[in-house]
């Protein structure tokens, strides 16, 4: 019988190789799905706000709508509307407590009479004076 077991000095034994590239693909699929999910949440918010309801918008179309010829209905409607836009500076808030004032004569009335052209230039300035 024959032995095999004759050393070979030139064959190197296997050694175990390190291979990373499992943790490679592994970390690029982690980044890949995060870009994507923080891309479609910016998305979603800017989707979102886009499409926001602004009440400040609804009022100054509200209050360029206002028909003068039912005075009283006018002056409920600038008195409520216009408060969106009393805070914007000293000046809207100054214009819209002088209009309030001019407003109430016209408001707790039965019957009152149409706006006279003073106050109709107040109202048009206030008008003017908004924007969103």
């Amino acid at each position: 019988m024959q032995n095999y077991d004759i050393p070979l000095h030139d064959i190197k034994p296997i050694i175990e190789v390190q291979e990373y590239s499992f943790y490679y693909l592994i970390a690029l699929v982690v980044v890949a799905t995060f870009l994507l999910l923080s891309a479609l949440y910016f998305l979603f918010k800017w989707y979102k706000s886009r499409n926001a309801f602004n009440l400040r918008k609804e009022h100054l179309r509200l209050i360029n709508a206002i028909d003068f010829e039912d005075t009283k209905a006018a002056a409920y409607a600038f008195t409520f509307y216009g408060l969106s836009f009393k805070e914007d500076s000293p000046r809207h808030s100054e214009m819209y407590k002088n209009l309030t004032q001019r407003l109430d004569g016209y408001k707790y009335k039965k019957d009152v009479d149409v706006f006279d052209s003073e106050t109709v230039g107040y109202l048009e300035l206030y008008k003017e004076m908004l924007d969103v």
